[in-house]
């Protein structure tokens, strides 16, 4: 049945639009959306993105009865997609009592520590700042450094910014923010009671929204054309810069199921819809080797609205997580209008940017097998800056030596050397079966040359990146032989 009236909160006011009677599109993006209202200019557009910050808004969302606060950036945020959510802006922190504005206690720090010159910036940092106290972050140096990592300021060198989050927002307070959770969570249970799915036919767009797996399979086969959306982050951003035309959606953002982790049979089991923040949370503290990857992965904004689900189907050749699951032998459970079937991840991608996916088919979920004592799991991507940089060439490998210190297996998997993701099989089978030695690392070196043929781009020459790919297997070498492997 057809809904064409997005519901959501914008700060505490309920709004409702009808895409059959706004020039909005669905998946107008909630900047220019935002930008669009007079009373409501404090949010910016720098870069439209992600890289800058300076769009930032926190969305709040209700899960198991408990609302979550994220920041997020608005500027890689479709409308539509924020169906039963709150949207707070930078202009709600602060109040006015009488004739005087009393600025919330983020804003006040700010202030207190000098955080802010040119001004330009400065409400996406404090966006950023607020998200960490609702989240309830704990404050130190590596969290402060994760929560501005997303937020670029060409005018304070970041300290004064970091020593408002460190001397004031450790601090418990409550705003007038908290005061209303209580009405906030009845508003957004009601909204997602009465309206749980979008069928959007606008005049331009046609924008899907389902509440459940079984729908969004329904509509898959009904609209084979539609573009699969979890986030968005890839796809807004080439309607940002290149004015993509995007005349059928299908947003699963909104379905509960592909956002959980189990355990199953020997297998960390995600949803396709885990946030990639979800997931760093969740390397930290069941599967190690993809920490190291996770800490360096965009922004918190960015990894508060991509999925793992996301960012393998986009099967980018420079994908951050797409070598590492190349490693760890994951499989891949796909769902369809026949049925079920699961795919191991080196069968999933069938060329850059394509992937196995038919019609009417949706990526559900990824096993990750849990990893033996013995196997070891390296990753290192080079890139021009440490952090919010795609990978220049990255390397996941996974490697399991005998008694005697030969080779029983090994995977190199490496990013940026070719269209897709690949192994760099000549190389492997040299080394299978040799003693584990500097030597031979140096001779399997030479093989990868005759595995990859990489490009010239943009990013960096060809000569680059091939001794880069050389040298990252010379590292994978030294650190197990130092015992410093990232299991």
């Amino acid at each position: 049945m057809e809904n064409n009236t997005l519901k959501f909160l914008l700060n505490d006011k309920q709004v409702e639009i009808d895409f059959l009677k706004t020039d909005y599109l669905p998946s107008t993006t909630v900047l220019n959306y935002l930008r669009s209202q007079s009373d409501l200019s404090g949010t910016k557009e720098g870069c439209a993105e992600g890289d800058c910050g300076a769009c930032t808004v926190v969305l709040v969302e209700l899960l198991d009865h408990q609302l979550i606060y994220k920041t997020i950036d608005s500027c890689l945020l479709f409308l539509a997609s924020i169906h039963g959510k709150q949207l707070i802006t930078v202009e709600y922190l602060s109040q006015k009592k009488g004739q005087d504005i009393v600025l919330h206690p983020v804003q006040q720090a700010m202030v207190n520590y000098h955080g802010s010159q040119c001004g330009f910036c400065t409400p996406g940092f404090v966006m950023s700042i607020f998200g960490m106290h609702k989240s309830e972050t704990p404050v130190n140096d590596k969290s402060i450094i994760e929560t501005l990592s997303g937020n670029l300021c060409r005018c304070t060198g970041y300290k004064p910014i970091a020593d408002a989050v460190q001397h004031d927002c450790h601090l418990k307070f409550d705003d007038h923010i908290s005061a209303k959770e209580g009405q906030v969570k009845n508003q957004l249970i009601g909204i997602n009671h009465s309206i749980p799915s979008l069928k959007i036919h606008a005049s331009e767009q046609i924008y899907l929204l389902p509440s459940t797996l079984e729908e969004a399979i329904s509509l898959k086969k009904n609209y084979p054309e539609s573009r699969i959306i979890n986030g968005a982050t890839d796809i807004a951003i080439r309607q940002n810069k290149t004015h993509e035309y995007l005349p059928c959606i299908l947003d699963v953002s909104n379905i509960k199921c592909l956002k959980k982790i189990d355990e199953i049979d020997g297998f960390f089991l995600l949803g396709s819809g885990v946030t990639i923040e979800q997931f760093k949370i969740f390397s930290e503290n069941y599967y190690k080797p993809f920490q190291k990857i996770t800490d360096v992965f965009a922004s918190l904004q960015i990894r508060n609205a991509a999925t793992i689900g996301g960012n393998l189907s986009t099967a980018s050749p420079i994908g951050d997580l797409i070598p590492l699951f190349y490693a760890v032998k994951a499989k891949l459970q796909i769902t369809g209008s026949k049925g079920d079937r699961v795919v191991n991840i080196e069968d999933f991608i069938t060329g850059y940017r394509k992937n196995c996916l038919q019609n009417d088919e949706l990526l559900v979920s990824i096993l990750l097998p849990f990893l033996e004592d013995d196997i070891f799991v390296f990753s290192e991507k080079v890139s021009t800056r440490r952090d919010l940089d795609i990978a220049t060439v990255s390397l996941a490998a996974r490697l399991k030596l005998s008694s005697g210190n030969r080779v029983d297996e090994i995977i190199l998997a490496y990013g940026g050397m070719a269209e897709t993701v690949k192994r760099a099989e000549k190389a492997e089978n040299f080394l299978i079966g040799k003693l584990w030695s500097q030597d031979n690392i140096e001779a399997a070196m030479a093989f990868i040359e005759q595995d990859f043929t990489p490009l010239s781009d943009a990013r960096s020459g060809k000569e680059y990146r091939s001794t880069v790919s050389k040298n990252l297997l010379l590292k994978l070498f030294l650190l197990k032989r130092s015992g410093i492997v990232n299991n």
